[in-house]
């Protein structure tokens, strides 16, 4: 089967809460085709294969955090933020799945395992540029000090998936 939406739609809805990637409940609804209420209530029914590393509730705090980064009032309860968000890991969006049970959870699933792995590779061909600098600095004077410290402040800098604005 081919793609069922672009990477980008995808990667743009990984979030890095308590430095750890992960996918919101009602972005994997959104992205299964089903309401957050029905992933919801599929996961409580088997809470057993999702344990704490595969999937979290957010904290009153991570929630108000959250709502500020992307501009949602806490009077906005269409997007079902009354409650908590569950955060999945990429474990977890794997298990969802087998708990969601259809086909389009499957290919699905499929594409974000593909946008967590391209998320992956991109970080580590980050620490590469960054190892090679290191190397390069080793070899050369002084006089290319500033221009290293530069580049490494530039590398060290964490990259987050721009989301878009507007339609």
């Amino acid at each position: 089967m081919t793609e069922i939406m672009p990477m980008e739609k995808i990667t743009g809805k990984i979030y890095l809460i308590r430095n750890i990637k992960v996918m919101l409940d009602r972005d994997l609804a959104e992205l299964y085709g089903v309401e957050t209420s029905q992933l919801k209530r599929a996961v409580r029914r088997h809470i057993d294969r999702f344990p704490e590393d595969f999937m979290f509730e957010l904290t009153k705090d991570e929630l108000k955090n959250w709502r500020c980064q992307i501009g949602t009032s806490n009077s906005n309860v269409k997007m079902g933020l009354r409650y908590r968000p569950m955060a999945f890991t990429e474990q977890g969006v794997a298990m969802l799945s087998s708990v969601l049970n259809s086909k389009r959870a499957i290919h699905v699933n499929i594409q974000i395992m593909r946008a967590f792995t391209q998320i992956r590779r991109m970080l580590s061909t980050h620490e590469d540029l960054k190892r090679k600098i290191e190397h390069m600095e080793s070899k050369y004077d002084e006089q290319f000090r500033i221009v290293f410290d530069a580049i490494k402040q530039l590398i060290e800098t964490e990259s987050k998936p721009t989301r878009k604005i507007g339609f």
